[in-house]
């Protein structure tokens, strides 16, 4: 069996003052093994965001323990969390987050740049552009791609740092029907190709639809897994009560 990358255990996340709670995320628990690709879904307002960023490190839990590659994140200072995060944990948000004055190289090299106790692989980097059809645009700014290009050159910045997690938020939100195709081969293909865990936050049906396990977030609550995601057809375009985000 494959080790778990991700443990979350009884998280809880309030938001406010005692007076003005807003309870985010009630007890909320769960696994990851590597390489699964994991599609989170709930309505507006459910906490799936919200456990996207406790995830992350770019937010504290009001309570509970989250592990990733047995490392306990609350036991990690600001220095050593933002060092693990950049190491361990690649992003892809839905506006790509691309540095508009780097060209696509210097874009996707930028997170091992930062860190100055590890070598910039030039043979890794070169290698995913290629594969990611980005290569020919190596020399290209952010302003001079499509969204579909620019979203895969977040895609191979994600994956620089090889890190245990890939984290995305919407990563299909500001695309067009073709190019969400696209994107969504080649999630499936990163998380197939370099074993690579994905999860990803989306109100997209048929791409939650295609990943491994679907985990559905409602009043902050989650909810119990179905084994046949078909159960969840027809549910993330309206939703329970709203519309999922």
């Amino acid at each position: 069996m494959d080790l778990d990358v991700l443990q979350v255990k009884n998280i809880s996340k309030q938001y406010g003052t005692k007076e003005h709670t807003v309870q985010a995320l009630k007890n909320v628990t769960f696994s990851v093994s590597q390489g699964e690709f994991v599609a989170v879904v709930g309505t507006s307002g459910s906490g799936k965001s919200t456990l996207l960023h406790l995830i992350g490190g770019l937010d504290v839990p009001t309570k509970g323990d989250i592990y990733i590659r047995s490392h306990h994140m609350a036991g990690l200072n600001r220095k050593e969390l933002t060092i693990f995060r950049r190491r361990n944990i690649g992003f892809v948000f839905q506006n790509y987050s691309l540095m508009p004055v780097l060209n696509v190289y210097d874009n996707v090299a930028l997170p091992v740049s930062f860190d100055k106790g590890r070598h910039v692989d030039h043979h890794w980097i070169a290698k995913l552009l290629k594969e990611l059809g980005l290569w020919d645009k190596r020399n290209r700014y952010p302003q001079e791609l499509s969204g579909g290009q620019q979203q895969r050159a977040a895609l191979a910045r994600a994956l620089a740092n090889k890190p245990a997690m890939i984290l995305a938020d919407e990563p299909t939100g500001n695309l067009d029907s073709k190019t969400t195709i696209e994107v969504t081969g080649l999630l499936r293909n990163s998380s197939r190709k370099y074993n690579q865990t994905i999860i990803m936050v989306t109100h997209n049906e048929s791409l939650a639809q295609n990943c491994d396990r679907i985990l559905q977030i409602e009043d902050g609550m989650l909810q119990p897994e179905k084994k046949d995601k078909d159960d969840l057809s027809g549910q993330l375009e309206t939703g329970k009560e709203g519309v999922w985000l």
